[in-house]
Formats: structure tokens, sequence, C-alpha cells
């Protein structure tokens, strides 16, 4: 449990928790310099992975339908190797943005060709969306794969307002997303295995290219292979912490 000034209750500062000893630092990494007003998580980078609970299938449904999307929370040391990954990413490419569409969807432009999901579904290299991992997911049930549609068309969200702080998604892209998820995922997988999410408007990572979140509980491994074309998140090639390569 981290104070404000980062500092737990064993006074390991919470940039440290989580480092063999001759890794840590005096000084909080620039990197994770936000979490000192972010308490969220401070309170998670302070927390030892072995303290963890991972959140479990029918709380990742309880979350989602209940579109509390603030609730999902990273392995402690899967957040810091997010955030220095990230900064490495800006200081590499200029944005997280720019490195996504020129090594992971490797897309020279971002015009869709049909209207939205109109492209034949099960076909990982269709030019209008791409299906590939989520780099570096929450800190759920390891059996449950997290994948991204990534689209070059736009699916509308309500506009942010005071009686709309979050930007939630518009009927009917709801529909054509529900649709696709229907018509892709849950008639291999079943619907009690497939649940989806579009991150509010205002709780982006990645702004600029469209894309909405699928989970499957206990998938079949080579339907996930073949639908993201081998994929693999970046999360599982990258080093461990302290060791980001």
């Amino acid at each position: 449990m981290a104070d404000s000034r980062g500092n737990d209750s064993i006074n390991v500062p919470f940039w440290n928790t989580n480092l063999p000893p001759e890794l840590h630092t005096k000084d909080c990494p620039s990197y994770l310099e936000y979490a000192f007003t972010n308490e969220k998580d401070r309170q998670m980078l302070s927390t030892p992975d072995s303290e963890y609970r991972r959140q479990t299938w029918p709380e990742v449904q309880q979350i989602i339908n209940d579109n509390r999307l603030d609730l999902f929370l990273r392995v402690p040391s899967d957040l810091r190797r997010y955030r220095e990954y990230c900064a490495r990413l800006t200081e590499e490419y200029g944005t997280v943005m720019a490195f996504v569409m020129r090594e992971r969807l490797r897309w020279k432009n971002v015009q869709p060709t049909a209207e939205p999901f109109q492209n034949p579904v099960l076909i990982p290299t269709q030019d209008d969306y791409t299906i590939l991992h989520n780099d570096w997911p929450y800190g759920i049930d390891t059996r449950i794969v997290h994948l991204v549609i990534w689209t070059k068309f736009e699916l509308p969200a309500e506009p942010i307002t005071a009686a709309n702080p979050i930007g939630d998604l518009r009927p009917e892209a709801r529909r054509q997303i529900n649709d696709f998820v229907d018509k892709t995922f849950v008639s291999v997988c079943g619907r009690e295995n497939v649940i989806w999410f579009k991150n509010w408007s205002s709780l982006k990572s990645i702004h600029a290219i469209e894309h909405f979140h699928v989970m499957l509980f206990d998938p079949d491994r080579e339907f996930v292979r073949r639908i993201t074309n081998g994929d693999m998140p970046l999360a599982e090639k990258v080093g461990k912490v302290g060791e980001i390569i």
C-alpha cells in the first residue's frame, strides 16, 4: 500500500517494487513519474506480483456488462513493463500510434475500401480490418485470450459532453460490432465464451486508429492462430521487468 509519496508499508518506493535489489534506484524513472498523481496505478505498482489476484472470467464479464472498463487492472510488473515500453516507443517512433501503424498493422493508409465489416470474415489480411493480440493484456485469468480488432472504418461514438463524459458507442456502431462478433467469434467459440468492448473515448490509450476488443474464454488455440495470422503479443516478446529490449 503506497502513500502519496510513493512509499509502501515497508518503505520501498513503488518504482522499486517487483525489482531485484540490484536494480533499485533512488529516483523514480521518468516513465513512472505520472503515478505520483495517479493513485490507482501507484497502488498497483506498489503491489508485489505474488499478492496480485487475476480477474476471473465472470469478473471480466461483469466489468464489461456494467461498462466499468476503468476497473480492468494489469499485473503490477506488467504495468511497469507496459509504461516503460510505451516510453521507448514514443522516443523511437514519436508516438505509440506511429509504432502500431508501422510495425503492427503495416498499413500505408487508413482509407476503408468498403462499408464496415463488408469484407469476408476469418481472413486475417483483409484491407479494412486486422485482428491481433492485445500487446499488453490485463491481469486476467490466463485462459482468456484478449484480441484487438483494428479497423480503417469509423465506429462512431457519442460526443463527450457534461451529460456524456465517457464518449460511449452510438447504437448503430454497437449493432455492427455485435453482428461481426457473432459471425466471427460466437459461431466458433460459443456465446458464453465471448465478450467484447470498445474503450470509451475518454479511456483510449491509442487515438486516431479505430479499434475494439474481444475476449475469448479458453478458445481453441488453432482458431486463435488462424484468426490472428500467427500473431503474438509484444508482452511475450520483450524482456522481463528491468530487461526491456
